[in-house]
């Protein structure tokens, strides 16, 4: 029956439209921000994981002032790694700015790596519980026993949980895929396209009491949005099986 074929193509496009942020990711990168208060190490993990001297290390607290960026490739997947300013309540106007870009691409990100100094262990007690983030312990070789709870104990001086992390950050990734097909909107066009189908299906399924005419001018929209990502679809004959299994005005 042509309206169970209509509602399964609502089904299919729903779910694809649902599976867009990891569209995103194909296309823009799985964003991974390095967060921490100031000295538990981010800049030297992104060094380690790019394998060069990305950003300035120094024992002096708020070196880092602006968001740092590199890519890596993690089991085929585009990573981009974020180096950011230490959280803490600054004085200097500069390093205010710091923290306040730091906050936004916490935002933005999809994975928060939560570096902790395991010689001296502070958490910003402001951040945000709702980002998705790993608790990683850093500083491993200059302690003897592990206090406090960790996801993770790394050294970015010798390389000790360095492939750990890695591995973790790959499998957030691929998590992010389990399940979904990868025919999914990778462009904005596209998914613009979707919804403005998806609602002209929506409408045309839903108003059953409607004349059959209006019903299927929506089905028309729906083929002309979804032909701007497949190609062209063929709407007369769409609209030709519909008005041969119905009588018009039924």
């Amino acid at each position: 029956m042509v309206w169970a074929d209509m509602s399964k193509l609502r089904a299919d496009i729903a779910h694809h439209l649902g599976a867009a942020s990891a569209g995103e990711i194909i296309r823009d990168g799985f964003k991974v921000v390095i967060a921490g208060a100031p000295n538990a190490g981010k800049s030297s993990l992104l060094n380690a994981l790019a394998r060069r001297d990305v950003a300035i290390v120094t024992e002096i607290a708020g070196t880092t002032r602006d968001v740092l960026q590199v890519d890596l490739d993690i089991d085929g997947y585009l990573i981009k790694l974020y180096d950011t300013a230490g959280l803490r309540d600054a004085d200097d106007r500069v390093e205010i700015e710091g923290v306040r870009r730091a906050r936004l691409a916490l935002g933005d990100a999809d994975l928060v790596l939560l570096l902790v100094d395991m010689t001296n262990p502070l958490i910003p007690d402001d951040l945000e519980r709702t980002w998705a983030h790993v608790t990683v312990g850093t500083k491993k070789d200059l302690i003897d026993v592990v206090s406090g709870r960790y996801d993770l104990q790394i050294s970015a001086a010798t390389g000790d949980g360095l492939p750990e992390l890695r591995q973790l950050i790959g499998n957030s990734v691929a998590a992010r895929f389990s399940g979904l097909s990868m025919a999914i909107p990778s462009r904005q066009r596209h998914k613009d396209s979707l919804t403005k189908c998806l609602a002209a299906l929506d409408t045309a399924i839903t108003q059953k009491d409607v004349n059959l005419e209006l019903r299927t001018e929506q089905l028309r929209i729906a083929a002309e949005y979804l032909g701007r990502i497949t190609g062209r679809v063929d709407v007369e004959q769409l609209l030709g099986v519909i008005f041969s299994e119905f009588c018009i005005g039924k």
